[in-house]
């Protein structure tokens, strides 16, 4: 029997390298595809002013075999769950991590005081999105905090901010499409992440149907870097129960 094949997509302004610690856990179960968003990593390609969360999923598509278990992370998720929707015959189930969903007048003036200060001061939102991730006390290795820095401050800022502006605005869109989702379904987040909160992982397991939810007590967003084993043993047992669908 063929081994379950996961894709991880990453969050905004971040690379294929934060799955680092989590693909040494997944590796020995499954086969791994790590997927770069346009505009990110390696892609050697920005990304155009006005980009679509269609766009970035379409994007993604190209590069994804049918019957994937799709795994996304804060934008990548909401990459992931436009896939689901509109592209079900590429997913074999959806995990989503980190994710923002349907924010509330409060949450998206949050979000979009954040895209304003980007766009006033890149490097400055570089080092607020870092003390957010990972305040004084992180777990986290100094190496892996700078090696974040570094992926963010390679971001052309320009790319990075019409990304960002999907990460902003694309949660009002997908959301009215979540209950047509028919692929199985998972959130998970962060105990302490304040801008993916438990209550939005909530509100997207409530309305993607099916769709089951959890929360890593005591983490933050960075949940990959930060909790690999925890993230890696909830999606071990969640894709596994769903291999068998197709």
């Amino acid at each position: 029997m063929s081994r379950a094949r996961i894709a991880l997509i990453h969050g905004v302004g971040l690379d294929g390298s934060m799955w680092g610690p989590l693909r040494e856990f997944l590796e020995p179960e499954f086969d791994i595809q790590i997927i770069e968003l346009l505009g990110h990593g390696s892609r050697g390609q920005a990304a155009p002013e006005g980009v679509t969360l269609a766009g970035l999923a379409d994007d993604v598509a190209e590069r994804l075999q049918p019957r994937t278990h799709v795994v996304g992370f804060s934008l990548g998720a909401l990459v992931a769950q436009h896939l689901a929707r509109f592209r079900p015959d590429l997913v074999a189930s959806l995990v989503s991590v980190g994710s923002v969903c349907d924010r509330t007048a409060e949450e998206h003036t949050a979000v979009m005081t954040r895209l304003a200060s980007a766009e006033f001061d890149f490097p400055a939102t570089v080092e607020a999105s870092i003390l957010r991730w990972y305040p004084e006390g992180s777990p986290v290795p100094a190496e892996i905090v700078q090696a974040t820095r570094d992926v963010l401050l390679r971001n052309d800022p320009r790319s990075f901010l019409a990304c960002y502006r999907v990460f902003a605005t694309a949660d009002a869109e997908i959301a009215p499409e979540l209950p047509r989702i028919s692929v199985p379904a998972h959130a998970v987040t962060g105990e302490l992440d304040p801008g993916s909160t438990p209550e939005m992982s909530a509100r997207l397991a409530a309305a993607i149907p099916g769709c089951t939810y959890s929360v890593i007590s005591g983490a933050r967003h960075m949940m990959p870097v930060e909790r690999p084993q925890e993230l890696a043993n909830e999606l071990t047992a969640f894709i596994k129960e769903h291999s068998h669908v197709h």
